[in-house]
């Protein structure tokens, strides 16, 4: 039997991290649950694993008592870190930073690991993520890049998955990330069970629907911050790259690598995000139809309009507005 180590922060938690180490622990109990009742063996031992034997969680309202220490577990298989206020190693408190080691050693043990939502930070102060993809919440992106240049942050992602290491993006999404986990160690029947059972959707992969984008702008490029609030302001009208480089006094080639080492986003890209964010506001708001939103951000072309929405959404203009706008039901 394998063993899943469900990591119990003792300080910097939030009611979210109570919420990913309850959810995942009912999660994998009824999962091998289920593989009982079919006659076979459970998949994983489940552990609330914590830092030492002396401490557990205490927040405010809610308690949770581990069931290991770390010193006590040499090995495990799948270890979830659940959303915490963690955001680098050096901040973080003496019984983290040992959770922090745990989970280097382990991973380079052989065992995968799964962040949920904020988690992502603390996995990211492992150094194991180092050149490798992952999600956070949207919310959070522009401090995640920030902070971890070295990874590959793809918040429109809700899953990701590569070489041993999960994460999901923000907030309750942890559940669709425990729905993966499920099928990826017991099977797809099982997977449906507990989808059914816990009552969450199956097979969502992307959280770009749920994004409001507001644009990175703590850095300290006055050029770029320029460029920024110009695109923000005349998004409606046709914007020529060329033309806003030269007007702020440099070259094409510099500009677009200032801009996307700023924003992560090149000036192009940054334009459809502002026109994207405003249609999705229309079509929440008002009453006016795909075309006329169209027009509004600054697009004349249908095709392209619906292509980049679908990008950035995940969603078509109209599954958008049918979704979000009650007045279309």
């Amino acid at each position: 039997m394998k063993h899943l180590s469900i990591l119990v922060p003792d300080e910097q938690t939030t009611f979210g991290t109570i919420a990913c180490i309850v959810g995942s622990y009912q999660v994998f109990t009824e999962a091998n649950s289920c593989f009982e009742r079919k006659g076979k063996s459970p998949v994983f031992k489940v552990d609330l694993v914590g830092a030492n034997s002396n401490q557990f969680l205490n927040n405010s309202a809610f308690s949770i008592r581990h069931q290991l220490s770390v010193t006590e577990l040499e090995q495990t298989s799948l270890i979830i870190i659940p959303a915490s206020l963690i955001r680098t190693y050096d901040k973080s408190t003496n019984n983290n930073k040992l959770l922090i080691d745990w989970i280097a050693m382990q991973y380079k043990q052989g065992a995968e690991v799964a962040s949920m939502c904020a988690g992502s930070f603390m996995l990211a102060a492992t150094g194991i993520l180092s050149g490798k993809i992952c999600s956070t919440h949207w919310a959070l992106s522009d401090k995640f890049r920030e902070m971890y240049p070295d990874v590959n942050l793809r918040s429109d992602k809700l899953i990701t998955d590569e070489k041993g290491i999960y994460t999901n993006g923000g907030a309750y999404s942890f559940l669709h990330l425990l729905m993966y986990l499920v099928e990826k160690f017991y099977d797809r029947a099982t997977a449906i069970h507990c989808a059914k059972y816990f009552q969450i959707d199956l097979d969502r992969n992307m959280q770009a629907e749920f994004s409001i984008f507001n644009g990175h702008k703590s850095h300290a490029d006055e050029v770029v911050l320029n460029a920024q609030k110009f695109i923000e302001m005349n998004f409606r009208e046709k914007i020529s790259m060329e033309k806003l480089s030269s007007d702020l006094v440099t070259g094409r080639r510099n500009f677009d690598r200032r801009f996307i080492k700023s924003t992560g986003l090149s000036p192009l890209e940054y334009l459809q995000r502002v026109r994207i964010e405003a249609a999705k506001k229309m079509f929440e708001s008002t009453r006016k139809n795909v075309a006329e939103v169209m027009y509004e951000v600054g697009y004349n072309d249908a095709k392209a309009f619906r292509e980049v929405f679908g990008r950035v959404t995940g969603l078509s203009p109209h599954e958008y507005k049918s979704k979000y706008n009650k007045e279309m039901n």
